[in-house]
């Protein structure tokens, strides 16, 4: 038997890894303009055989991913082109309005308010990048409650 997993290629050219059979393991769509950073993110989730992950480049194509992915959490940039992660959050929520999003930006001051409001309603969560393995992991777990 083969230490490695099974996989098969994603949207972006992304290996999608599927450690034993899948059932169990919660699902995060990741959501990122900046490719390198989507795959480093995506080998940093997938790393322990916990999650399976799918990536998305833009907002519309996070949207479309989303719907037939159907993924237990969202972590999204919010400074994208097409459409930014606030809005691709907004149309994601009129299929499933309590989708676990975490927000990730380099400067979320700027939409400081818009972040706080999705928090209070949607009890959605944000991280500032650059951040760590071990951050990521535990605002993914504390989540996903």
């Amino acid at each position: 038997m083969s230490p490695f997993p099974e996989q098969s290629w994603g949207k972006r050219g992304q290996k999608d890894r599927k450690w034993g059979s899948g059932k169990n393991m919660m699902k995060v769509l990741i959501v990122d303009d900046e490719e390198a950073l989507a795959d480093l993110i995506q080998e940093m989730i997938e790393r322990d055989g916990i999650y399976r992950v799918k990536t998305a480049a833009n907002g519309e194509e996070g949207y479309e991913v989303f719907l037939h992915f159907k993924p237990d959490i969202i972590l999204t940039d919010i400074q994208m082109p097409m459409k930014n992660g606030l809005e691709m959050v907004r149309d994601i929520r009129n299929h499933d309005p309590w989708i676990k999003t975490i927000y990730m930006s380099a400067d979320l001051s700027r939409f400081r308010s818009l972040l706080e409001d999705e928090k209070k309603k949607y009890q959605a969560s944000f991280i500032t990048k650059p951040f760590s393995r071990f951050e990521l992991l535990g605002l993914l777990s504390e989540t996903m409650g």
